[in-house]
C-alpha cells in the first residue's frame, strides 16, 4: 500500500519536482553505496600469509632505505620492487593518503611487525588498480616517505565494490531519467494523437496523467474538444433545421403553381427555380450529413457500384462509359461512397459533356478514375474547388445549379474511409478525378 501511494504521489508531481526527486534518490543511493563500501573496506582483513608477506616486505624496505644515502634511495626502492610489490621513495614533504583506509588490515600488519607502527603506516584501497589493488605509505626517520603498491587476491571484491559505487549512481540516474522521460512523454503522445483528430470525430477525452503542467494542458484540451464538438453539433442541427423548414414553403409554392390562372411561361420559370432551390437544400443536407462516422463500414464491391452508377446515368441519356475490374471489394460506408461517385460522374457529365469511369486494383488500394473532356479547372484553383461553397465561375458557367458542394462532399466521404482524392487536368484536355481506397484484407 505504501509503495502504491508513493507511485501515485510521484505521478502527481510536476516536472521540476520529479527531477528533484530523482536527484535526491540518486544522492541517497550514492551515499548508501559509499557508506556500505567504507564499512567493508574498514573491516577488511587478509589471510595470515598475505598479511605476513606485506609486513615482511615493508620491514625489509624500511630498514634498507633507512641505512641508504638519500640520493641512492630512489634507485634502491626500484631495486627492491617486484612484480607484485612495487616501491618508490619520496623526499620529505606532504604525504598523500588514500580516501578508503584499510584500518583492520593495518592493525593486522602492525600486529605481525610492531616496528611498522613507528613509521606511521598507512594502508588504503587503490582507486583504479594498476600497480596493485592495495596501496600505502610509511615514513622514514628523516620524514621522507616510502610509497608501495601490492596485489592481494582477496581485495578484488573491494575493487569491484568501489567501481560499482562509482557507476551505480550514474547508471541509476540514466535509468530513472529514461523512465521519467518515457512516463512524461506517454501522455504527451496521447495528447498529440488527440489533436490530430480534433474536430474530425466525436471527442475522445485524453486521460489526465503525467506532471501537473501536462495534466492541466490535457484538461484544457478535453474541454476544448467538448466545445468544438458542441459547436459542430449545433451547426449541423441548425443547417438541417433550416433545410427542413424551407422545404415546406417550397412545397406550398409548387402546389400554387398548379393553379390554371398562372401563366404557363411564368409557371415553367418558377418551377425551375423551385427545383434549383430544392437541389441546393439537398446539397447542403448531404454535405452536413457526410460526416456520418457512426454508420458502420461494410464490405462493398466498388467496381459493381461504379458500373451500376454508369449504367443509370446512361439510361438517362448521358454520355458515360465504364471499363476496368468487374469486381473489387473495399470496406467502406456504402451511402457516402455511392454519393461521392455519383457526384463525380454528374460533375463530369455536366461540365465536361461526358464521363469515363475506370476501376482497378493498384497495390493495396482500389483506384477509381473519373475523366471528362471538358474545360478542366485552372491549376491555381484546384485547391479552391475542394472548399465548400466555392464556385469556379471562370471555368464553369454562372447559370449552373449548385452551391459548390459536390467536390467537398466527395473529399469528406473519401477521407472518412482513409482514402485520398486527387484532382488534376489531363494533358489532352479535361479533368481527371482519382479516388484511392484501401482494400479489404482477404
Amino acid at each position: 500500500m505504501a509503495a502504491g501511494g508513493l507511485v501515485s504521489l510521484f505521478r502527481r508531481l510536476g516536472l521540476p519536482e520529479r527531477l528533484l526527486a530523482v536527484l535526491l534518490l540518486v544522492i541517497i543511493v550514492d551515499v548508501t553505496a559509499n557508506s556500505f563500501l567504507f564499512d567493508r573496506v574498514n573491516s577488511f582483513k587478509l589471510r595470515r600469509d598475505d598479511a605476513e608477506r606485506i609486513a615482511e616486505n615493508l620491514v625489509l624496505a624500511r630498514r634498507t632505505l633507512e641505512r641508504a644515502e638519500p640520493r641512492a634511495r630512489d634507485a634502491m626502492a626500484e631495486a627492491l620492487s617486484t612484480r607484485r610489490f612495487t616501491l618508490d621513495w619520496v623526499a620529505p614533504g606532504e604525504r598523500k593518503r588514500g580516501s578508503l583506509g584499510l584500518a583492520n588490515l593495518r592493525a593486522q600488519v602492525v600486529e605481525i611487525e610492531p616496528e611498522l607502527a613507528l613509521g606511521d603506516l598507512e594502508l588504503h584501497l587503490e582507486e583504479l588498480p594498476g600497480a596493485g589493488n592495495i596501496g600505502g605509505s610509511i615514513r622514514l626517520s628523516d620524514r621522507s616517505v616510502v610509497r608501495f603498491h601490492t596485489h592481494a587476491n582477496a581485495a578484488w571484491k573491494l575493487t569491484v565494490g568501489r567501481v560499482a559505487s562509482l557507476l551505480l549512481p550514474t547508471l541509476l540516474l540514466i535509468v530513472l531519467a529514461w523512465v521519467l522521460l518515457r512516463t512524461t512523454l506517454k501522455p504527451l503522445r496521447n495528447l498529440i494523437g488527440a489533436t490530430r483528430h480534433l474536430g474530425s470525430e466525436p471527442p475522445q477525452p485524453v486521460p489526465e496523467r503525467g506532471p501537473d503542467e501536462l495534466r492541466s494542458l490535457i484538461r484544457a484540451l478535453n474541454e476544448m474538444q467538448q466545445r468544438i464538438h458542441q459547436s459542430l453539433v449545433d451547426r449541423t442541427q441548425t443547417m438541417l433545421a433550416i433545410g427542413h423548414d424551407l422545404k415546406t414553403p417550397l412545397s406550398r409554392m409548387r402546389l400554387r403553381l398548379d393553379d390554371d390562372s398562372v401563366d404557363p411561361e411564368v409557371r415553367e420559370g418558377l418551377s425551375h427555380d423551385i427545383d434549383e432551390m430544392r437541389m441546393l437544400l439537398e446539397s447542403i443536407q448531404a454535405y452536413v450529413d457526410s460526416d456520418g462516422r457512426n454508420i458502420p463500414a461494410e464490405r462493398i464491391d466498388i467496381a459493381v457500384m461504379a458500373e451500376t452508377l454508369v449504367d443509370t446515368a446512361a439510361d438517362h441519356g448521358a454520355d458515360v462509359a465504364y471499363s476496368g475490374a468487374s469486381s473489387l471489394e473495399v470496406r467502406a460506408r456504402p451511402v457516402a461512397i455511392r454519393r461521392a461517385l455519383s457526384n463525380l460522374i454528374e460533375n463530369a457529365v455536366h461540365y465536361g459533356g461526358n464521363a469515363r469511369v475506370f476501376v482497378r486494383r493498384d497495390g493495396g488500394a482500389a483506384e477509381i478514375i473519373v475523366e471528362d473532356d471538358g474545360p478542366g479547372i485552372p491549376e491555381d484553383r484546384i485547391a479552391d474547388a475542394l472548399q465548400p461553397f466555392v464556385r469556379l465561375d471562370t471555368a464553369r458557367t454562372r447559370d449552373t445549379a449548385g452551391m459548390g458542394l459536390g467536390l467537398p462532399i466527395v473529399r469528406k466521404a473519401v477521407r472518412m474511409e482513409n482514402g485520398t482524392l486527387d484532382l488534376r487536368n489531363r494533358p489532352q484536355g479535361g479533368l481527371r478525378a482519382t479516388i484511392r481506397l484501401p482494400l479489404t484484407a482477404d
